[in-house]
């Protein structure tokens, strides 16, 4: 085994939304192919400080303040990295390639359109995933209510969520699905549905979520890369199996008690930050949570938190 290669990895934004990314040479490791932005963390430095020498060497700008975004460990067959990403928050100067190499500004939805170097794949989901994740509580028997308790969320910002429900049909499942997938569609927002597959590509829903059970009953992805497939999982053996049929993001928990699941113990921060490092896509802190614990779950190495009745009281 290589020894670990640890880089520190910059996602950087302007006023557009759009997000700089420069190309590797061609005679190097993954040569030809885009990146985002950084380099080796060296002996006896912190990631921040090889993270801001990095970039002002190579994209000539001074990063003042920046916040974790995601870690993704990657085995190439020639070598091992661990993938330290950090969201930059503020900057001052113009980005560019400072050591003459190509370099561009792309919008968030077409990155799926540029050719990474394959562990660069999380980081282009962690870009496009928002900080919270709205899970739904059960509909009940006042629909009408439900779907615009629903729109309100989604009107207020909350654009990925997922239709979640124990109590109902299948049946009466999908017409509230097919519902919400129209609201959605009319308000550029995402569904996650824990439904069969081919409801997913009939409803054109954003993607498939499945419990950790039915996670580990799937031998490969089963949805194809034009859809999110996203799991619950509670502990490393789910999340490795998840890393190996490609999972494109996952909720841990539950990181604190719940009222919904007052008998079950929490796993809290440490473990939650444990889990979350040994993921190679991004991770949601569920269980507990609030826009409170936002901050304290990046640190954590989360994407940030998912959540039931802190997103959808908040938004009545």
């Amino acid at each position: 085994m290589n020894d670990l290669i640890h880089v520190a990895v910059a996602v950087i934004r302007n006023t557009n939304g759009e997000v700089f990314i420069t190309k590797r040479p061609d005679h190097v490791h993954q040569g030809g192919l885009w990146e985002f932005p950084g380099g080796k963390v060296e002996d006896n430095e912190s990631v921040q400080d090889a993270l801001i020498r990095e970039i002002n060497e190579e994209n000539g700008i001074e990063i003042q303040d920046s916040i974790p975004l995601i870690k993704i460990p990657y085995q190439y067959p020639d070598k091992q990295v661990l993938l330290d990403v950090w969201e930059v928050l503020s900057y001052t100067g113009v980005p560019h390639g400072n050591e003459g190499q190509s370099h561009d500004w792309v919008a968030i939805h077409d990155l799926t359109d540029i050719s990474f170097p394959a562990a660069n794949r999380a980081i282009v989901k962690a870009v496009q995933l928002p900080s919270t994740f709205l899970v739904t509580p059960e509909p009940g028997v006042d629909r009408t209510s439900f779907l615009r308790i629903l729109e309100h969320c989604i009107t207020s910002g909350q654009l990925w969520l997922q239709l979640r429900s124990k109590k109902i049909s299948s049946e009466d499942y999908y017409e509230l699905a097919k519902q919400v997938c129209e609201i959605s569609t009319e308000f550029d927002a995402n569904v996650m549905l824990n439904t069969d597959i081919d409801s997913i590509y009939s409803l054109n829903a954003a993607g498939l979520h499945v419990t950790s059970k039915e996670l580990m009953k799937f031998a490969q992805r089963p949805v194809g890369l034009d859809k999110w497939f996203s799991a619950s999982c509670h502990n490393q053996t789910e999340i490795e199996h998840a890393n190996s049929i490609d999972v494109d993001f996952i909720f841990v928990g539950a990181v604190k008690k719940t009222t919904s699941h007052a008998d079950r113990q929490p796993i809290g921060w440490e473990e939650f930050s444990r889990l979350s490092n040994c993921a190679c896509m991004p991770a949601y802190a569920i269980g507990g949570m609030t826009t409170d614990d936002i901050k304290q779950c990046r640190e954590m190495g989360g994407q940030g938190i998912a959540a039931i009745s802190a997103l959808w009281k908040n938004a009545t």
